[in-house]
């Protein structure tokens, strides 16, 4: 049993001594306890979805319409998660979500989590709405941690290759472009409690740190102007003007990896490798921006059929479990992000929190991989799927 997989083996062993995990194992169940630790602010922000949330329920009822058809005497002895992904070497096909404002969850935010993240080996996707810079997160993970960085691309050009350079400084080496989030959606949990964080100055640390955003303000951010800094943000946050003409500016300014975040259709899918860009993640946010929009994992075969192999195609939105893993890698995904576990870990234990979620996750999709019949995510297919039945 490799490293990952035995960690189950060592909660058993504890149990010797009467010593229980601090957090449930299931990792559905984080939610719940979670919600008894944060404010209503906190939580509504980060549990809560778009409108109705319709499209949240479908993320996580798109996987229950699948079922995974164990196949027996395969020997499963030597297994292996291992990947690479856009020239990052991952001994998971895990990483971690990009998530904005970490610190209403718990005080360290992305420094505990890039901690923990870098403990596994695992990389984190770093977002521009962080609570803390991006510079003081890379320093957190350490050197040698991978690492990439999620651009909100903001209306001001000089901002955005400001933000490139930076980050390409701190050591992130893949670029993720989120494109579903040019303008926050309608979110009934936020709006009932008239809560924005960035409103009050949290998840903002990457724009007030930026020369080219102090300059913009007449200087570094301080009482004085922290109001009109409050101000240039809301100005700059998102364009809705972009087109995939503009991809091109990205390519002139970042010399790495790209994937786009927020593919949904194959002919978006299609055009993204068509512009040169190295990866696609299927992603509807979590349903936090479109209300009764596709399920992110019905929408995952279509766009590995319409890449064809010409670029990476991770998966995000939903996955709670590794069983869910290993469904999305088998429609297709090369790896998945996985975002409000972890969050909620955070929350509940700050960077030990983390980690335990995604020490079980890890455990439990190779657990499930071994139980299938495979050693390697490469093997999984769609043929080791079924649908599931549809109820009279």
């Amino acid at each position: 049993m490799s490293p990952l997989a035995d960690f189950q083996n060592s909660i058993y062993l504890e149990g010797l001594g009467d010593v229980r995990p601090g957090l449930p194992t299931d990792l559905t169940r984080l939610e719940g306890l979670a919600e008894g630790v944060l404010s209503a602010q906190a939580f509504g922000y980060v549990a809560g979805a778009a409108g109705s949330e319709a499209t949240a329920r479908a993320n996580r009822a798109a996987f229950d319409r699948w079922r995974i058809v164990p196949r027996m005497l395969r020997d499963v002895a030597e297994r292996d998660l291992s990947v690479d992904v856009l020239g990052t070497a991952m001994p998971a096909p895990v990483l971690l979500a990009p998530i904005g404002v970490q610190s209403i969850l718990h005080p360290d935010g992305e420094l505990a989590t890039a901690r923990a993240a870098a403990a596994e080996g695992l990389t984190a996707v770093l977002s521009t709405a962080a609570s803390h810079s991006m510079e003081d997160v890379a320093e957190a993970a350490g050197d040698g941690a991978p690492r990439w960085y999620q651009l909100y691309w903001p209306k001001d050009r000089d901002l955005a290759v400001s933000f490139l350079d930076r980050a390409r400084a701190a050591g992130y080496t893949a670029l993720v472009v989120t494109l579903d989030t040019f303008t926050l959606a309608w979110r009934p949990r936020d709006l009932d409690r008239a809560y924005l964080p960035f409103l009050r100055g949290v998840g903002v640390a990457n724009y007030f740190a930026d020369p080219v955003f102090q300059r913009a303000v007449g200087g570094p951010v301080t009482g004085a102007n922290r109001q009109a800094a409050l101000l240039h943000w809301v100005a700059n946050f998102g364009n809705p003007s972009l087109t995939w003409d503009d991809l091109a500016f990205l390519r002139e300014h970042w010399d790495g990896p790209i994937a786009l975040k927020g593919i949904q259709h194959p002919d978006d899918a299609r055009r993204a490798v068509e512009a040169g860009m190295d990866g696609v993640i299927v992603s509807n946010h979590g349903g936090r921006q479109v209300d009764g929009a596709v399920a992110a994992l019905d929408a995952l075969p279509a766009v590995v059929a319409a890449v064809g192999g010409r670029a990476s195609v991770l998966f995000d939105s939903g996955v709670r479990t590794g069983a869910d893993v290993v469904k999305a890698l088998a429609l297709g995904a090369r790896a998945v992000l996985v975002g409000r576990p972890y969050a909620y870990g955070l929350a509940l234990g700050g960077q030990a929190g983390v980690r335990h979620v995604l020490r079980c996750l890890q455990a439990e999709l190779e657990l499930t991989l071994a139980l299938s019949g495979l050693t390697r995510p490469g093997q999984l297919t769609p043929e080791i799927l079924t649908s599931a039945p549809v109820p009279a």
